[in-house]
């Protein structure tokens, strides 16, 4: 009887990313709702701000959607449960919030693709020659 294969304990680098991503859309979530720019369209501004540079240092137009969809759901969601001041409980709000988070994530996505249209050392692909 052979032993099963071991397990590795540790996460992989882009995963990391992602989730550190997510962490900061929560944050700029929680930060928009209650203490900077509250009840301003402003808020907008940072927000946005992030997905494009997501956009701008991503190596691939597929990572800069995967990553920044992960920032803008986590943001929108994270932003409506914070500024939830609802009579009804907030668990049935949360369905109607995911599926703006879902909006959150796609405008996430559309602005980060933008930031991808940045030249950057990152994203350029070895020529014939081998000149950058």
């Amino acid at each position: 009887m052979t032993a099963p294969p071991a397990v590795s304990a540790t996460l992989s680098p882009r995963l990391v990313q992602l989730g550190l991503l997510g962490l900061l859309g929560g944050v700029l979530g929680i930060v928009g709702a209650r203490y900077l720019l509250v009840g301003s369209g402003w808020s907008l501004l940072p927000w946005g701000l992030g997905a494009l540079l997501i956009g701008v240092f991503a190596r691939s137009r597929r990572q800069a959607v995967v990553e920044a969809g992960s920032y803008g759901f986590v943001l929108a969601l994270v932003f409506m449960v914070a500024g939830y001041e609802g009579a009804a409980p907030l668990a049935g709000a949360l369905p109607f919030f995911a599926l703006l988070g879902l909006l959150g994530a796609a405008c996430a996505a559309l602005l980060s693709l933008a930031g991808t249209l940045v030249p950057t050392a990152r994203r350029r692909t070895p020529q014939p020659d081998g000149t950058a």
